[in-house]
């Protein structure tokens, strides 16, 4: 077996795995959701998930990494020869996710630096957003190329110093701070003046609004949010030390997901509320871009420390953000060290050539080359949607039935009772053999059919 890179301890591994976890669509997505599901209705159930469904799927995939010591692409091929391509497909979506992800990951840097600058009235107003996108501005700093590259080049510099130097220690500053930034952000959302609504509204249930699509939303976002069937956790798991417990590490990083998540929702919910005089329809209607950049800079500016609190709140994002961003560009160096027996700086200098020039159409998609479109999407939305709403749930139904069906639980079993007891076992069969696949075949039929507006979630 080849020498591997590793972290240095089960905490920097829970770190950096909630790191990847803890990203953009705990930040805008969550707080959406949990609004427009009857609030502690739709807490309930994605805590109620998390334990199970999210649990199944994300020790899967550690203990796969961990046990073969190999990136997605061999580590599928290794328990079965005919579940290889799988692990191409798991390895492409980094490869497609990253470029976008890093354009988001630069307009986080947009604002942060608007903020810090004491622009927050300007970057609030109605247009702002949508003029910076488009290209509208004249000035450098206007141009979102600009932000792309620098947020993609601080992505680079941390994967480059390796896993245990890089990757660990970046996590194990960030994740930290972004905690305590999370925590005190929702303090000062949850005592301005209106805010109890705001509050009442998010965490109490209202099983008036529960249905399927309830669950079936907080099984989308959950999925999604843990960083599952990309190829990041089995990269990550391939690192972790074999004598770490990994049912406990796998529930740590649940905690860590999870909470994060739950924080969004008091910075944002109450805030927007308290805005808005009581109404919570101002959050309803903005589900992502619209909510982090139109919403909660009017927000911010609207309330005393305004300029300081965004300014935090945006530096928290992207901590969630660049966290985020390392875990995909390190799960596709670790595949080109792998495959191509590249060393480290090699395979870093040749991804991050790659992400920046996929990432230019998205990049360039709203502004001048906003009349391209494919599937009737502009690029990033494009992207987005295959990575996320197709490929993704493929790779996690292909990794169940693998898993489930073809070599047996017992191989993921045998793997985390080496290092522990496995208290969840008998619930993990039942999940990877049976419920897993049909929740991950509703996760795909659910989105495909929003794609066709026949649903809504």
């Amino acid at each position: 077996m080849k020498e591997r890179s590793s972290f240095t301890s089960r905490i920097g591994f829970v770190l950096a795995a909630a790191g990847s976890a803890v990203g953009l669509g705990n930040m805008w997505r969550f707080p959406y959701l949990a609004a427009k599901y009857g609030g502690g209705a739709f807490l309930i159930t994605y805590v109620l998930l998390a334990v199970t469904f999210g649990f199944t799927l994300m020790i899967t995939e550690v203990a796969m990494g961990r046990r073969t010591r190999m990136s997605c692409i061999e580590a599928f091929g290794s328990l079965n020869r005919r579940f290889a391509p799988l692990g191409w497909l798991a390895a492409l979506i980094p490869v497609i996710i990253a470029p976008y992800y890093c354009v988001i990951g630069g307009w986080v840097v947009k604002y942060f630096v608007e903020f810090v600058r004491g622009n927050g009235m300007a970057v609030s107003s109605d247009t702002y957003f949508g003029d910076f996108i488009s290209m509208a501005g004249s000035g450098i700093l206007e141009n979102p190329l600009l932000w792309f590259v620098i947020f993609v080049l601080l992505t680079a510099v941390v994967v480059l110093l390796g896993v245990d130097t890089g990757v660990e220690k970046a996590s194990s500053v960030m994740m930290p701070v972004l905690v305590l930034l999370s925590v005190g952000i929702s303090v000062y959302c949850m005592t301005l003046p209106g805010a109890a609504e705001g509050l009442k509204y998010y965490l109490l249930p209202d099983f008036a609004d529960f249905s399927l699509t309830t669950v079936l939303a907080a099984m989308g976002q959950l999925f999604y949010s843990m960083s599952l069937a990309m190829g990041i956790m089995i990269t990550y798991g391939s690192y972790m030390k074999k004598e770490d417990d990994l049912e406990s590490s796998v529930g740590q990083i649940e905690i860590f997901d999870t909470g994060i998540a739950f924080l969004a929702g008091l910075m944002i919910v109450p805030a927007v509320v308290a805005f808005n005089g009581g109404d919570a329809s101002l959050i309803q209607g903005k589900a992502g871009p619209g909510l982090m950049f139109g919403v909660l800079p009017k927000v911010f500016e609207s309330f005393p420390l305004g300029g300081a609190v965004g300014a935090m709140f945006f530096l928290l994002v992207f901590f969630a953000a660049l966290t985020s961003s390392i875990s995909l560009l390190e799960t596709v160096v670790s595949i080109l060290t792998d495959k191509m027996r590249l060393t480290r700086k090699k395979a870093t200098i040749l991804s991050t050539a790659g992400i920046l020039i996929l990432g230019i159409p998205s990049c360039l998609g709203y502004g001048p080359w906003g009349h391209i479109t494919v599937l009737k999407m502009q690029f990033l939305d494009f992207f987005d949607f295959i990575s996320n709403s197709v490929m993704m749930p493929i790779v996690a139904i292909g990794t169940c039935i693998l898993v489930g069906h073809v070599v047996g639980s017992r191989y993921i079993e045998e793997e985390v009772e080496s290092s522990g007891t496995f208290k969840r076992k008998k619930m993990y069969r039942i999940m990877i053999r049976y419920v897993a696949p049909v929740m991950l075949a509703a996760i795909l039929a659910g989105e495909v059919l929003k794609y066709f507006g026949i649903i809504s979630i």
